[in-house]
């Protein structure tokens, strides 16, 4: 079970509720919401992937280079 922390300190609140994609021909995600820093100056945030409906933890820093999906 994962348990979420409201934390307003997220940096980019703004990517809740975005679509993005795994890298340029990866599968498409929706950002579900931030869960909580970790220790190197990361986040993990819960993403829901569409191809298995399946959340998922996933960093901040590599959402930040994943593109948008259309």
């Amino acid at each position: 079970e994962i348990k979420i922390m409201l934390n307003e300190h997220f940096p980019a609140p703004n990517l809740i509720g975005q679509f993005r994609q795994f890298g340029e021909f990866g599968p498409a995600y929706k950002i579900v919401t931030a869960i909580r820093p970790t220790e190197d100056n990361d986040w993990l945030l819960l993403v829901k992937v569409f191809e298995t409906g399946e959340e998922v933890e996933y960093r901040y820093s590599h959402i930040k280079n994943d593109p948008e999906a259309h």
